[in-house]
Order: C-alpha cells, then structure tokens, then sequence
C-alpha cells in the first residue's frame, strides 16, 4: 500500500496517496531538452498551461532555466562565468533577473485565469522562488535539493510554501565526470535522509516536504533503472515521492533502434510503461509532460493497485 501523506502547500492541504497526483512541466525556456524554445512567449505559455490543466494536470510546474546534461547553472554567490571541473559548456547561465523575466508573467497570468490552479516554480534560486511565491505559486520545486542557494531553505520556511526536495549529484556540466556509485539507490536515500534533517533545522516543517530521488540528474544509464526497480524502498524516508520520467534520455535510449535514441516526441509510450512501474512502487506525484496519456495511465494504474 502507498502510504498517505497530508501535504501542506500554503493554505491548501493536498491529500497524497490515495490517488496519483500529476504535476504537468511548463518549460518557459529557450533550451529544455523536451521542448526547447516552444513556449518562451508568455502568451503561448500561458495557454499551453492552461491546456495542461485542462488535460488533467493537479499542478503546474513553472520553470525558466534548464538544467539538461551539460547545462551551465549560475548558482547565487558565484560568478555567472565562474567555471567548474568537467564544465564544457559554452553556453551562459541564465541569470536571476532572465529567469524572474521569464516566469513572474507566467505565473501571474495564470492565476489571474484560473484563480484555483496550484502552480510550482522550478527553481534553486531563493530570490526566484520568493518573487514566484508572491505572485501566486504555492509550491518550490528545487533540482538542487535546496543547496545551491544558501538561502533557499530559509526561504521557504518564511513563506510556508510546499517544497519539492529533488537529488541531484554534481551539477549538469559535472556528471560526466561523476565517480562511479556502488549503490546509487543506498547514496540517494542517505543524502536527502540528511538534507531534509538540514531543511528542518532551518525551519521548513516536515509537511511542507515531498521528495524526489531525481531520475537522470547525475544518475548515469544504467543507474536509472534500480531507482525505478527499488522505488518503494524511498519510502523509509517517510515523505511523499514525486518522480520525473517523461522524455528522459534513459527512455530514448532504451527505446533507440538502429543504434540512435528514439527521438524526445517519440517517448510516450516508454514513458508511461516506467510511469506505471513507478506507481505501482509507491509514486504519488508524476512529473510529465504529457498530462492527458499520464493522468489517464495513472487512473487506471491507480485502479489496480
């Protein structure tokens, strides 16, 4: 049985578990891997959110930068043109006010049309999330599992939002320098075990939490499948789960023929199948691109189990 979670998001409790919530991804970027540049424009992006809501989509999650393989991050306190091992990246960081340029509109535009719709904001940046809060996001959805930003912590436990703790080893322009793992599902529950023991140290209450063990995020090929294969041991954790599959390039890998990955537009089906595993190990939040497949998959998924 998937435990029951009640997951306080601002002023809204959100019952996890007895169905499967899905979080539908509104890139507002130039460059994300699944949909690079296809809603940059705020008004496009607005009305793609707003058909993602209508599709099924529980929560909308806003974000303005990407975080790829390869991408460079400008982490708060760094200089943007700062460099790291392993970083071959030519490309510039997005910087606080690109990012806060990108999304604010967004979120401000969709809460003015749907005054209910739960939006998230996909960011690592305290500033960001505090700007994305104010303007009617009630969720922070962090990639850096809120350790990039020595304020983001702090942050959120001022504005009682709902947080998204995801791991991630290294930074995207690292991981393909990453040591090897011996355990990668062993490392995942040990470092957020201690990052959520930090986040409550600064003040972010147990509720407010759902956990991530971040799906390709400086996990190499192989070490994907055992994150999905041994996902209910996440549950030890004793938080809600949340899981990003859609597109991913360990999909299109497995699903590649003639030696080339099947092509980001052609991962539905792949997708879904590892979306149902999940599911059925404990997941109680999807992260998807493609919300009316994944909400009707989750519902029938939900239904047998």
């Amino acid at each position: 049985m998937r435990p029951v979670f009640q997951w306080s998001v601002g002023s809204r409790v959100l019952e996890l578990g007895k169905r499967t919530f899905v979080m539908g991804v509104l890139n507002v970027t130039p460059d994300s891997f699944s949909d690079g540049g296809a809603f940059l424009d705020p008004e496009r992006a607005v009305e793609h959110g707003l058909k993602l809501l209508d599709d099924g989509a529980d929560i909308i999650d806003v974000g303005g930068e990407s975080t790829r393989p390869g991408a460079r991050v400008a982490v708060p306190g760094e200089k943007v043109s700062d460099k790291k091992p392993g970083d071959d990246s030519k490309k510039s960081a997005v910087t606080e006010k690109e990012e806060l340029q990108r999304v604010i509109p967004v979120i401000t535009q969709l809460k003015q049309k749907r005054k209910d719709a739960l939006i998230s904001i996909d960011t690592y940046k305290a500033s960001v999330a505090r700007a994305a809060v104010e303007a009617g996001a009630q969720i922070v959805n962090d990639v850096s599992g809120f350790r990039w930003d020595s304020n983001m912590a702090k942050t959120i436990a001022e504005l009682n939002c709902g947080a998204i703790m995801m791991h991630m080893r290294g930074r995207p322009e690292e991981w393909r320098n990453l040591p090897p793992v011996a355990d990668i599902v062993l490392l995942i529950k040990r470092e957020i075990s201690d990052w959520t023991q930090e986040a409550a140290r600064k003040g972010i209450k147990r509720d407010k939490i759902v956990v991530d063990p971040g799906i390709g995020f400086g996990k190499n090929f192989e070490q994907n499948f055992p994150v999905l294969k041994r996902f209910e041991e996440f549950h030890t954790l004793r938080f809600p789960l949340l899981i990003g599959i859609s597109r991913k390039s360990f999909v299109g890998r497995t699903l590649a023929k003639q030696g080339k990955d099947a092509p980001v537009m052609e991962r539905l089906h792949g997708t879904l199948a590892a979306e149902t595993a999940a599911i059925l190990r404990g997941a109680h939040i999807l992260r998807t691109h493609d919300v009316k497949a994944s909400v009707e998959a989750a519902r029938m998924t939900d239904k047998i189990a």
